[in-house]
């Protein structure tokens, strides 16, 4: 990088004239106000760009400083150190246990003459800050997953009646990958809600540490900062797959800052390249989401250089555990009229009183 002028042009002309007709440092210190220790510095880069008093009339501010400042033969930001992939580096710090010493350590291996930790960890942060104007969260491979719902919705049509009936997006988003899934459901309701837990564990083909919900009434009772009470048949879904339930905190939106950028992403890809299709039943929407999804996710990141797809098949699907024998099965608890004991209904008998 060009070193600092703490001279103005005006005054590095006069530093010169005044060093031609014999003034030492010290003096010239003076004249300009400036510490002699500044004097000596700018009078020896003088010297060492051939420059002496009086200058050529075609020698411009532009030039002077150019030939006093910045480094011979090295153009204004170029590095002269050995440059990382940074790209890589970003990919490889989502995997579980890396962090920026580790990778560091394995530059310096490759380019013994390369940066030290601290620029190396300032040149890391600023390619981040590239990635995205905010403050960047870091999430490791296999522990998280965000969950919620569109507020935008897709329209279904009856076939018997013309009717046009309008169904949720449910979108999750892997934290380390972006990796995304989506379906439409006919509710928010708890029944619906599970189920699509269900079919995203089953696209992901494994199971996070955590998933993230926003409040919504359908997985949490009562939202609080310290002790969130989770729905009791959602916690059970939970502990069927072995995965805890962390919902995002109130009024707190970076919580949720993936899923909610996952569910951006979903709207624009999803219900724009689908606005000019008609869905008959549920099943053609979700085909169509299918289709959509795999565009999604083949999309390539510009700055990491990989797809979501190829950042969950070689960094996060093989940090997840794996799925249990048998899918969870709905059930719902509820109190008897009397009060005394609880029951639950299955799922087969949840979806018969939905029918009728």
């Amino acid at each position: 990088m060009p070193a600092k002028r703490e001279l103005t042009m005006r005054q590095l002309r006069q530093m010169l004239r005044l060093h031609h007709d014999g003034l030492g440092a010290r003096a010239i210190g003076r004249v300009l106000g400036v510490a002699r220790s500044t004097v000596q510095d700018n009078l020896m880069r003088a010297e060492a760009a051939g420059l002496t008093w009086p200058l050529s009339a075609d020698v411009t501010d532009e030039e002077l400083e150019q030939r006093l400042f910045v480094r011979s033969g090295v153009k204004s930001g170029f590095r002269r150190r050995s440059e990382p992939d940074w790209a890589a580096f970003a990919r490889e710090l989502k995997r579980p246990g890396v962090n920026l010493m580790v990778l560091w350590e394995e530059y310096r291996e490759t380019n013994a003459d390369g940066y030290g930790y601290s620029r190396f960890c300032d040149l890391f942060r600023e390619f981040e800050r590239r990635l995205s104007p905010v403050m960047r969260q870091h999430h490791a491979a296999g522990d998280k997953v965000f969950v919620d719902y569109s507020g935008k919705k897709i329209g279904i049509v009856d076939p018997a009646t013309g009717e046009v009936r309008e169904a949720e997006i449910f979108v999750a988003v892997l934290g380390a990958s972006n990796y995304t899934y989506a379906q439409a459901t006919w509710t928010q309701t708890l029944p619906d809600w599970i189920e699509a837990h269900v079919r995203m564990f089953r696209f992901f083909g494994g199971v996070p540490r955590l998933l993230v919900p926003d409040n919504l009434k359908s997985g949490v009772n009562k939202a609080s900062f310290y002790d969130p009470e989770i729905n009791r048949s959602y916690g059970m879904m939970a502990t069927h797959y072995g995965v805890g339930v962390l919902p995002a905190r109130p009024r707190k939106p970076r919580d949720k800052a993936k899923v909610e950028a996952g569910v951006r992403f979903a709207q624009s890809y999803i219900l724009g390249r689908l606005r000019h299709q008609t869905f008959f039943s549920l099943g053609e929407a979700n085909n169509a989401i299918g289709l959509v999804l795999e565009r999604i996710n083949g999309h390539l990141m510009r700055r990491l250089g990989l797809c979501r797809k190829d950042l969950f098949t070689s960094i996060e699907r093989p940090a997840l555990r794996p799925l249990p024998p048998a899918d969870y099965e709905f059930a719902e608890w509820r109190l008897p009229a009397s009060g005394s004991t609880i029951t639950s209904r299955s799922k087969a008998s949840t979806t018969r009183c939905r029918m009728r």
